[in-house]
């Protein structure tokens, strides 16, 4: 049973910046895709950043050049690193995985999702 466990949301200042960790497990090393995801409020869930095992990585046009997804050596905790943060990225921010590489950035996509953690970022 994969099992998605997130943490380091908070509230920062815009031109901050906050690492969210996901600790992942139950999940094939062999062939996997991890996502972020957020939601602000009023709208609808939204693709932030994906990574897969053979290490692609794909990044909303929003967030490119100012979030980077990585994940520890042991593929057991997914990270998005977030700087130069905006008011605008502000939302409930979930990892979510696939078992197999066939994902893109699209939440119907992703088949097991975390609780989220609320990142606020105040202009």
């Amino acid at each position: 049973q994969v099992q998605l466990v997130e943490s380091g949301g908070g509230s920062v200042q815009a031109g901050g910046s906050l690492r969210l960790s996901c600790a992942a497990s139950g999940y094939t090393y062999a062939s996997y895709c991890l996502g972020w995801f957020r939601r602000a409020p009023g709208k609808e869930r939204e693709g932030v950043a994906l990574i897969d095992s053979a290490g692609r990585i794909d990044y909303a046009e929003s967030v490119k050049g100012r979030f980077t997804i990585s994940q520890d050596n042991a593929k057991t905790t997914l990270y998005l690193q977030m700087d130069t943060l905006q008011a605008e990225d502000t939302g409930m921010y979930y990892c979510a995985a696939r078992t197999d590489r066939n994902c893109v950035l699209w939440w119907v996509a992703f088949n097991y999702w975390g609780q989220g953690t609320q990142v606020t970022v105040s202009s």
